[in-house]
């Protein structure tokens, strides 16, 4: 057995047939392939015979070969029949059903209605609605034993976590709170400067970051960093199975990746925010030092009107926040598929449900906070 594959088109009695003799194996099948595939398509309205008594040998090559030319799609009273296989490779033919390796007609997609957008959307909201509280659950749960029992805790982990949390986020923040400070006593000593009650400006700056500026711009600026972090950290090691692993030794990926994160945003969260309102008072003193106000003046009337009150109400913010950013990167980074397109998409919704989450905690705590008269 050491012929070549041939193939002889030959037209007798309206038929077309094709004579395969020779060895039909994957390391010659393909030479007669494309002009066996091509005989049958160029005449799709007539019966098609293919004569296989002179092959002389066939593997599953030569079968894919006459499923190929089985399933090719034909006229009414057109189809392509197999005469001459040895019946033990006839049994071998007979396993395969053509007509399952027929191309499907794709079928053209109807537009979503709006009951079925709806309804989607009602699903998935509930899904994440469920799947956010079982995690709550989980943490909480991880977060009394790490209370009970501390030298469970990884705080090599914590303490680095903090690390690129907090102090690697000191430039950043005090970038922004200096120039929100400056850009809002400018602001505002420009308008009372006409009525000259350049002073009050001090009660203004300071109120302005003590309640509202101060938590939401750090937190906003830790959820862009820290939180899309926390996200693609622990995606990746979901893409890469490592989450897998853990489990499969017995450890807990709650309380083994997501509590050192979360305890180092409730630490670091509060902190930042008081550096911020401290950096945010200097640029509105430095504004106030071209109106000729002295900087003691300027600290002496914003202590003066700010209150105890305001800076416990602020403190008690800035950890429920720090516990958003940390909680949702974790979260999504732990929901994250496979796929390196996932890590990308998990820290995205992170930083995105992040934001939303402040701001709706924020209005939550403007109105609490208003009927408590704080």
């Amino acid at each position: 057995m050491t012929s070549a594959p041939r193939l002889q088109v030959a037209t007798a009695h309206g038929h077309t047939v094709l004579r395969l003799s020779g060895l039909l194996d994957a390391a010659r099948v393909d030479a007669v392939w494309n002009a066996a595939l091509e005989a049958v398509q160029r005449s799709p309205d007539a019966p098609v015979v293919v004569d296989t008594a002179a092959v002389e040998h066939l593997d599953g090559a030569g079968i894919a070969l006459l499923l190929d030319l089985l399933r090719q799609p034909r006229g009414e009273n057109a189809g392509v029949r197999i005469e001459g296989l040895a019946a033990r490779y006839q049994a071998l033919l007979d396993q395969f059903d053509p007509a399952q390796f027929r191309a499907q007609p794709e079928r053209a997609r109807r537009p979503a209605s709006v009951r079925e957008v709806l309804g989607r959307g009602s699903m998935a909201a509930t899904s994440g609605a469920l799947d956010a509280l079982a995690f709550v659950g989980e943490t909480t749960k991880a977060l009394m034993h790490a209370l009970r029992a501390p030298r469970s805790l990884r705080w090599r982990d914590t303490l680095t976590a903090a690390q690129r949390g907090g102090a690697d986020a000191l430039p950043i923040v005090s970038l922004i709170s200096f120039l929100m400070g400056l850009i809002l006593a400018f602001q505002a000593a420009v308008a009372m400067r006409q009525y000259g009650a350049e002073m009050l400006v001090a009660d203004l700056v300071g109120i302005s970051l003590v309640r509202e500026l101060a938590p939401l711009m750090t937190a906003i600026l830790l959820a862009g960093r820290s939180g899309a972090a926390f996200a693609a950290e622990i995606g990746t090691m979901r893409v890469d199975e490592e989450v897998d692993a853990l489990v499969t030794m017995g450890l807990d990926p709650v309380r083994f990746l997501v509590v050192p994160r979360l305890l180092a945003a409730l630490v670091m969260t509060p902190l930042l925010t008081l550096y911020a309102m401290m950096v945010g008072l200097f640029g509105g003193a430095a504004v106030m030092s071209t109106f000729e106000i002295p900087l003691s003046a300027y600290m002496r009337e914003t202590f003066a009107f700010v209150t105890l009150s305001d800076f416990v109400g602020d403190m008690v913010k800035t950890f429920v926040f720090g516990a958003i950013v940390a909680g949702v990167g974790c979260l999504r980074g732990l929901r994250t598929r496979a796929g390196a397109e996932s890590v990308g998409l998990a820290a995205t919704s992170a930083v995105v449900t992040s934001l939303v989450l402040i701001v709706v905690a924020d209005g939550i705590f403007a109105v609490v906070y208003y009927h408590l008269r704080v």
